[in-house]
């Protein structure tokens, strides 16, 4: 009989640095989703049509996706909490100053600059939940971070919409722009240290040693398929149901939230089942990539459904198609974490988000290209349904081997 190994509950310091992340990625994902609440009323100020729009929403994704290699590298190798609070200070600015531009070049350039100070993030992530936490909390660890990014799309949505509602785009840029920097006040106060690692951590190997791995590219295009259907979501959606399902800007503010707050939910409960099983004695790498495999098989399926004519079918469709992301984003980052070690969980992350975030540039650009040319948002969807259904084969085949290793070793164990 497998034994379950006791567990220890997290310190208070680590609950505190763990909120702080979380907060963070909130901002975080507020600050990039904004463009797409704002895009209708910004886009008639401002003269910008669909094919224009989609280049503005992908072109954050550009810096963001390139300089993910050189984030990873930086946080394997400066002070990360430093590096974190520089680059949340430099997308929290480029947020202020979209309020007030007056073009397409200066708004394009602007969204460049929020690339580049986000681009530290999830490195930094990594490596603070890779040394600082242990294996069998890490899946809660993540998962709080995946809350954020999906709290971020669903009261941005909200309380962004409500702004551009009734003080305008400008008004909304400027106010969540300055509102964001009050969290570096208790970021710098309770930042981690070398003093907060629970594991030892081994120098950092070369990068060709992180890119002969086959494990690792699978994680990097399994990433780049999530997020095709993911970034397409977060930066058409208010779009879709504002020009598509003919929403008022406030009822696109409600209702649009809705399907981030189920994708949340199902986060935190598929992160409690997975990290229960890890610590019940199951093979983390099997553990995970089923739930994995399983959230982008679900929304894969779910998703061209949400094109239903009647309009409760379709939320009703669209929230579950949401809800199983939850299956796929609270065991993603841990997985790679596992596989990668605290050594090279910095690097592998970067390099994970470069080619993952990819999908950020492919996928608003050619939203934009497919309903400025058929008038409908179905072939885009059906494109986002394609792209989760190669992940699951992705992460099927490629994960095959370290699968049926882990299982052989958690057999042995047990004989033992």
């Amino acid at each position: 009989m497998p034994t379950t190994a006791a567990v220890p509950s997290l310190t208070s310091r680590q609950r505190t640095i763990l909120f702080l992340l979380f907060l963070s990625a909130w901002i975080n994902y507020m600050d990039r989703g904004n463009l797409g609440v704002a895009a209708v009323p910004l886009s008639a100020d401002l003269g910008i049509d669909k094919e224009q729009r989609g280049n503005l929403l992908s072109a954050f994704f550009w810096t963001y996706a390139l300089l993910q290699p050189l984030a990873g590298w930086l946080v394997d190798r400066v002070n990360v909490a430093r590096l974190y609070g520089f680059g949340y200070l430099t997308w929290s600015l480029a947020t202020v100053v979209s309020g007030f531009v007056n073009g397409y070049g200066q708004l394009f350039g602007v969204r460049l600059v929020l690339g580049m100070g986000e681009s530290v993030a999830y490195p930094c992530y990594s490596r603070i939940l890779a040394t600082s936490f242990p294996e069998a909390k890490r899946g809660f660890a993540n998962t709080c971070i995946d809350v954020g990014t999906k709290a971020g799309p669903a009261l941005g949505t909200l309380i962004c919409g409500l702004l551009v509602a009734r003080f305008g785009w400008r008004a909304m840029f400027i106010a969540i722009g300055v509102g964001s920097l009050i969290w570096l006040i208790p970021w710098f106060r309770h930042a981690p240290g070398a003093q907060d690692h629970t594991v030892v951590v081994p120098p950092t190997p070369p990068m060709s040693h992180l890119l002969k791995r086959r494990a690792a590219w699978v994680t990097f295009f399994g990433l780049f398929c999530q997020n095709y259907a993911w970034y397409f979501l977060v930066t058409w959606l208010p779009s879709y149901l504002v020009e598509e399902r003919h929403y008022s800007l406030t009822m696109m503010s409600v209702y649009g939230a809705i399907p981030f707050v189920a994708t949340a939910l199902s986060s935190l409960v598929a992160a409690r089942m997975s990290d229960h099983r890890v610590a019940a004695g199951q093979p983390a790498v099997p553990v995970r990539c089923g739930f994995v495999m399983a959230g982008l098989l679900g929304c894969g399926l779910l998703l061209p459904l949400a094109l239903a004519r009647n309009p409760l079918l379709s939320m009703v469709f669209l929230i579950l198609a949401f809800a199983s992301l939850g299956l796929y984003t609270s065991n993603a980052w841990a997985l790679s974490q596992t596989m990668s070690g605290p050594a090279l969980a910095g690097q592998w992350t970067g390099f994970q988000n470069a080619v993952g975030n990819m999908a950020g540039v492919l996928a608003p650009w050619l939203t934009g290209v497919l309903v400025k040319r058929t008038g409908q948002f179905a072939y885009a969807f059906y494109a986002a349904s394609f792209f989760l259904l190669l992940g699951v084969l992705i992460y099927w085949f490629g994960l095959m081997k370290e699968r049926a290793e882990a299982h052989a070793a958690a057999y042995a164990h047990r004989s033992l």
